[in-house]
């Protein structure tokens, strides 16, 4: 999580940067280095391919006492605990250049350049083999990963062959034929690319791996899970890939090592993106990883920092977007302690992220173990939360908010919330949570706003089963606002979903004080199938309200 974490009920990964023209593409990432460095390593890179061109394709030789002549941008592979980064970003950066460019070949094919297909081959062609030369001197390859070079080269060879041909015909039934064969390699070059890229990772991975359970020493591991955590960030295949090679055993090998206290909010944070996979969680299972984080919750002499990133693994591995939930039943019977340590992070939190982490814990819980409803109402968290929400400090952006009228919307179906609710002022902080407004254009605050706004109403609707909730919400004016966010698309964001819950709310509401609605708006909104209020709604103009 480099960036501000967002995770919601429906997900807790970090995001990821993509890109989206081969199969490679979803892993590439933008390198974190100096731009106008990284503009004059490409520029140099792609000059010299087109000088390889120029010689027909024919391989260029490494001088060991000089580099004037080398094809490939090394900056930087030597010795210590940053060859591993230098192999990975090197790689990367190959990977990223090799996708793109037989991206292109699939779209120059299809409008029949051929001069253009052609000289694409040549320069994927260069690539590859310089990419290949590359890694087997840096790193001893595998003899699996060897067949797939050597399969790959004839392959790359063959299509550059294949293109050549099409130069010097103006057959177009022929060049159709071409075109069919074409395609064909062309989608094998992509697939054994990318399973070698997949091969040549594992291997790097492997090599960080066995630095973090080999080495004694904190800035070695620690150099070797700040790499892991920024591979993590390439996106979901990628992870697999991390996961599959029992990265998720070391981590929490570590976090079982008072020794290495100080590297737990590290591997924990790397292990909660690893397991945006089905793969992570799995491993995470086998080592009992719930025990695990239990411990370091329920530790009072754990930093805090280690317990929000415990936190946000069993938000990740809560997520209702998981398909698998055998790992779950090993987490119920830890449920009661981690869900106290999380209240309680909850209430001590001291900034926006902590209280963010842990609450998405909770939300996700709320949603799979109605226990879990039971033991936060047993322990006020109905108080901790509402208390929260008037922090700036704690409660800070939408995404927050959502996470606290989250765990609201699902302890509001126990009967005995309502007069909690109103002991708190709860229907007041609902009703402010109704106005809930996106800061920018952001799609993903504004998407946050919406649920925000959905869940309130959802809760309100759920309390007011409650006759004194429903009185209360009258006379602080509920209906009104209800039938604002109805009528108004810009004040609902122009969401559906917000519509639906609030025409539910004012029905709820209608249904227990029907002097409450204006004759207008009852024959409108509440007398009709809640199907036709809602086309009715849906497709009102700004001007009617």
């Amino acid at each position: 999580m480099a960036s501000e974490r967002t995770p919601t009920p429906q997900s807790s990964s970090r995001q990821s940067s993509s890109l989206s023209s081969s199969p490679m593409s979803t892993r590439m990432q933008t390198l974190q280095v100096d731009s106008v460095q990284r503009w004059m390593e490409d520029l140099r890179h792609m000059t010299e391919v087109e000088c390889m061109c120029v010689l027909q394709a024919k391989p260029i030789g490494v001088d060991e006492d000089s580099h004037q002549g080398e094809l490939i941008v090394t900056s930087g592979i030597g010795a210590g605990d940053h060859v591993a980064r230098n192999n990975l970003q090197t790689l990367l950066r190959r990977a990223l250049v090799v996708s793109t460019e037989l991206g292109k070949m699939f779209q120059r094919l299809e409008k029949g350049r051929w001069q253009r297909v052609h000289s694409t081959a040549v320069r994927a062609n260069c690539h590859v083999r310089s990419l290949v030369h590359e890694y087997s001197a840096a790193r001893s390859t595998p003899p699996e990963m060897q067949k797939y070079e050597k399969s790959l080269l004839e392959k790359c060879m063959e299509l550059t062959n294949i293109t050549e041909r099409c130069l010097h015909t103006d057959d177009e039934f022929f060049l159709k034929s071409m075109r069919e064969a074409i395609h064909e390699i062309l989608t094998d070059v992509s697939d054994s690319f990318s399973n070698m890229i997949d091969m040549a990772l594992a291997n790097e991975i492997r090599v960080l791996i066995k630095q973090i359970e080999s080495s004694d020493c904190v800035q070695t591991i620690g150099s070797a899970i700040s790499n892991l955590l920024s591979l993590t960030q390439d996106g979901p295949q990628l992870c697999s890939i991390i996961a599959k090679e029992g990265a998720v055993v070391a981590l929490f090998k570590i976090c079982r090592q008072d020794r290495f206290r100080d590297l737990y909010a590290h591997s924990l944070r790397t292990v909660a993106s690893i397991c945006c996979v089905e793969e992570g969680i799995n491993q995470l299972d086998k080592v009992d990883g719930i025990l695990c984080l239990a411990d370091i919750l329920t530790d009072e002499s754990s930093v805090e920092a280690a317990r929000a990133e415990a936190a946000a693994v069993v938000a990740q591995i809560t997520s209702p977007h998981h398909t698998s939930t055998q790992h779950l039943a090993s987490f119920l019977e830890s449920m009661h302690d981690i869900v106290t340590a999380l209240i309680k992070l909850c209430e001590s939190a001291s900034c926006g992220e902590v209280f963010l982490l842990a609450s998405a814990a909770l939300a996700n819980i709320t949603f799979f173990d109605s226990m879990a409803c039971e033991i936060l109402l047993q322990l006020n968290a109905i108080h901790i939360l509402l208390q929260a929400c008037k922090d700036r400090q704690r409660v800070d952006t939408p995404y927050s908010k959502d996470q606290v009228v989250t765990i609201l919307a699902n302890l509001s179906v126990l009967e005995s919330c309502a007069s909690e609710v109103l002991q708190e002022q709860g229907i007041e902080r609902l009703l402010l949570l109704l106005g809930e407004k996106p800061s920018s254009s952001n799609p993903s605050e504004v998407a946050a706003c919406e649920r925000v706004q959905q869940k309130a109403a959802v809760t309100l609707a759920r309390l007011s089963r409650d006759p004194d909730v429903a009185q209360t919400a009258i006379q602080l004016k509920a209906v009104p606002r209800l039938i604002e966010l109805c009528r108004s698309p810009t004040e609902r964001n122009n969401s559906d979903s917000v519509l639906v819950a609030c025409l539910a709310a004012l029905r709820r509401l209608a249904a227990g004080c029907p002097d409450s609605i204006e004759a207008a708006d009852h024959h409108q909104l509440i007398k009709p199938r809640l199907v036709d209020s809602f086309l009715l709604c849906s497709n009102m103009e700004e001007s009617f309200v």
